[in-house]
């Protein structure tokens, strides 16, 4: 059974990287052939995406305050060499 959870978590590991655009073109291929030949990964793939989409629809990105920026930018600042 243990090996069962790693597979599914290989599997969900390579699920992320695909929709985050990470995987090389080899990988994405061997993925989305497994995908083609297995419908629980389908489900898996379309579950996910299903909830990005979900997450990106209810976010709302606030807007940062000039003022904010700037007194960010300060603190990290590097002192210049002496």
């Amino acid at each position: 059974m243990g090996n069962n959870n790693q597979t599914y978590r290989e599997l969900v590991q390579k699920v992320t990287m695909y929709l985050d655009n990470e995987l090389n073109i080899d990988d994405e291929r061997k993925l989305l052939q497994e995908i083609q030949q297995n419908p629980a990964y389908y489900k898996l793939l379309s579950k996910e995406k299903s909830f990005r989409d979900f997450i990106k629809s209810r976010i709302q990105r606030r807007k940062v305050s000039p003022s904010l920026i700037a007194s960010i930018k300060d603190k990290i600042k590097v002192a210049p060499p002496q």
